[in-house]
């Protein structure tokens, strides 16, 4: 019997046991630290072995194959001594493709992916198809595979669940975007971020279909060095596009594919902006790539509500606005939630830098930020870039200090923006957490 180890116990390790289990490994759960009471919970009913506070190598180094969790480092101690035993190592996404051969659609990119991904998945629903939500957001991929196999699944992907996959292989493939994120992981270096990217589009061939942003120089230069193998379809904003997506005198969206082709008034969509312009261009490619009706794209991509901590709304409060965007945790996200206020913006922003280049924000800022109110431990990058493009930096150690600090310093017809640019770990659990934390900070003014 083949020994699996899987290190990381939380939603896809987790899932990726049961899986396991279910095609007759012999598992092994590790986790260095504490494994949380709702997951501890299923591996004991499972009767699945499981250790936590450590990574007893001993046992790990045994096993046939590993999949790794995609919040370990490849600079753990385990890690290296996995590298060094040359033990194959593969992520929960590749483990779960290799049990099912339902129609997969993946989503990756920096920004973006979470509401691309949930307005595929809109719209396959209201086409009335069996699928699954899965990855980032959703049920662990290879937990769904084990409960119930669905004939579509709509994924989405980070760069360090790519980083393990090897002969995952999406029907349908979505890169959104590319800009700096997570390089303290990738040697600082975009290139090797921007090559883990494209690892979604690996294994296509040509019956499969490699969607991206024409508009995103990044994403172009990155594509020049990949043969693609798949239909590579674009979306665009500035010029026009003979398969994909473009717009149509700023009026409509046309979407052309497979020789069928149709438009949607941009006043109809349900989400604004910008950034959100594009998702749900690529979302309606996608959905016309597995041949749903216009009428039911239309109607999915009018009627789709804005994700929680990401653009969302809170309240207004004597006039003033407040909008969470807690997801923002790089500065391309940051850059496209003030893009798309018109309002003046007292800009709530910091945590933990993950190598952020603020000069990309500067005029941007300069042009729509009144004040900036610092949330993070350390906010010395955040003075230093923009000082000199706004009067007021105030710094904060809570988010109900930030958010009075932010209420004191808006005028009627403002609008307080929770866009933090960086990761959450400083101060809170993680982006929801914070999120919450704003909200209910908004709700007690």
């Amino acid at each position: 019997m083949k020994k699996i180890t899987i290190l990381g116990a939380a939603e896809s390790g987790v899932g990726a046991a049961l899986l396991a289990q279910q095609q007759g490994y012999d598992v092994f759960v590790s986790d260095k630290g504490i494994i949380k009471e709702k997951f501890r919970k299923i591996l004991i009913e499972n009767q699945i072995p499981f250790e936590e506070h450590q990574h007893t190598e001993a046992g790990i180094l045994h096993s046939n194959e590993i999949i790794k969790s995609p919040g370990i480092s490849e600079k753990e101690q385990i890690m290296q001594s996995v590298r060094l035993n040359n033990i194959p190592v593969i992520s929960e996404i590749e483990f779960a493709s290799r049990y099912t051969r339902s129609i997969i659609v993946a989503v990756t990119g920096t920004n973006g992916k979470s509401t691309t991904t949930s307005l595929i998945y809109h719209i396959l629903k209201k086409a009335g198809l069996d699928v699954s939500l899965v990855g980032n957001i959703g049920k662990s991929f290879a937990k769904q595979v084990a409960e119930r196999d669905t004939p579509y699944y709509v994924a989405e992907i980070s760069s360090f669940q790519l980083d393990d996959c090897y002969d995952f292989k999406p029907d349908i493939a979505v890169l959104t975007n590319l800009s700096d994120n997570h390089l303290d992981r990738y040697h600082y270096q975009f290139t090797e971020y921007a090559d883990a990217k494209l690892r979604i589009a690996q294994k296509q061939t040509a019956n499969d279909y490699f969607i991206y942003c024409f508009d995103d120089a990044a994403t172009k230069e990155a594509l020049s060095r990949h043969s693609i193998f798949s239909q590579k379809v674009s979306f665009s904003q500035e010029i026009e596009i003979l398969q994909g997506a473009c717009l149509d005198n700023d009026n409509n969206i046309i979407f052309t594919l497979k020789n069928k082709s149709f438009s949607m008034s941009l006043f109809h969509l349900g989400l604004h902006g910008k950034h959100n312009l594009y998702n749900s261009m690529a979302a309606g490619i996608a959905a016309q790539a597995l041949d749903i009706r216009k009428e039911i794209i239309r109607e999915s991509l009018s009627d789709f509500q804005a994700l929680e901590h990401r653009l969302e709304w809170i309240s207004d409060v004597h006039e003033i606005e407040f909008i969470n965007d807690s997801k923002a945790t790089n500065v391309n996200s940051a850059w496209y939630a003030i893009e798309s206020i018109a309002k003046p913006i007292i800009w709530i922003v910091g945590g933990v830098d993950k190598g952020n280049d603020y000069s990309l924000l500067t005029d941007l800022v300069r042009k729509k930020v009144k004040a900036i109110v610092c949330l993070g431990l350390d906010n010395r990058k955040i003075h230093e870039a923009f000082a000199r493009s706004v009067d007021l930096i105030a710094n904060t150690e809570s988010m109900v200090d930030a958010v009075n600090t932010a209420y004191r310093l808006a005028s009627n017809g403002d609008c307080v923006l929770l866009s933090p640019a960086c990761a959450s770990f400083d101060l809170f659990e993680n982006f929801e957490d914070r999120g919450r934390q704003f909200k209910e900070a908004v709700r007690s003014l």
